[in-house]
C-alpha cells in the first residue's frame, strides 16, 4: 500500500514579511515549522550578495543558477566526485552537500574568483603545461583542492599529494600528469 503524504494543515506568512512557513502535524501531536525561503547574505568573490534562498537549495546550485558562477560543477550530488568543491571561509568544502542558506555570512571563494585573483595562477599554468586537464570537467575542483594543499602544506610529498586529492575524481588524465603540476609547483 503507498503511503500518502498530507499536506500543510495551514501555511502562515512569517511576522516581519520573512519567510512563509509551512505548519506540519507531528506524530505523537505537536507541530513542526519548515522554513521555505529565508534571507541570506553572503560573499562571494568578495562581493556581498543578498538573496532570499529556498531552504532546502544546495549552495552549488545557489551559485551556478542564481549568480551565474557555472565553473564549478555538480556531478555525483553525494560529496563523492569533488566536482563541486568550493571554499567557505578559507576551508573547502562540497557545495552538493552544503545548503546555500548555511552560508549567510560567510565568505564564499569559487574558482571564477580564485582564477580572476590570480591566486591559483601557478596551478593553472602547471596544468596546461603537465597536460593535467583533459575534458575540464573534473578541473574546477582539483584546483581549488590543490590549492588548498600548496597554501597549506608547502613541502608535501608526492604521496600526501595524492591522498589529499582521493575525493577528487578525474576520469581522463589517470592523476599522473595532475600530481607532477601539484609537485611542479609545490617545488618551486
Amino acid at each position: 500500500m503507498k503511503r500518502q503524504i498530507r499536506p500543510p494543515t495551514s501555511i502562515l506568512p512569517r511576522k516581519g514579511g520573512g519567510a512563509r512557513r509551512a505548519i506540519l502535524p507531528r506524530e505523537g501531536g505537536g507541530k513542526y515549522e519548515l522554513e521555505r525561503a529565508l534571507d541570506t547574505t553572503l560573499i562571494v568573490n568578495g562581493t556581498p550578495v543578498t538573496r532570499r534562498i529556498p531552504a532546502r537549495q544546495h549552495l552549488i546550485d545557489f551559485l551556478r543558477e542564481e549568480l551565474g558562477l557555472t565553473g564549478s560543477h555538480v556531478g555525483c550530488e553525494h560529496g563523492v566526485c569533488g566536482t563541486c568543491t568550493v571554499r567557505v571561509d578559507g576551508k573547502i568544502v562540497r557545495g552538493c552537500l552544503m545548503l546555500a542558506v548555511q552560508a549567510d555570512g560567510r565568505r564564499v571563494d569559487t574558482i571564477e574568483g580564485l582564477s580572476d585573483s590570480g591566486e591559483i595562477a601557478a596551478l593553472q599554468e602547471a596544468f596546461h603545461r603537465h597536460n593535467a586537464l583533459q575534458c575540464g570537467f573534473c578541473t574546477p575542483g582539483m584546483l581549488i583542492a590543490a590549492q588548498d594543499l600548496v597554501a597549506n602544506e608547502p613541502g608535501a610529498s608526492r604521496e600526501r599529494i595524492r591522498e589529499h586529492l582521493s575525493g577528487n575524481y578525474c576520469r581522463c588524465t589517470g592523476y599522473q600528469a595532475i600530481v607532477d603540476a601539484i609537485e611542479d609547483v609545490i617545488g618551486k
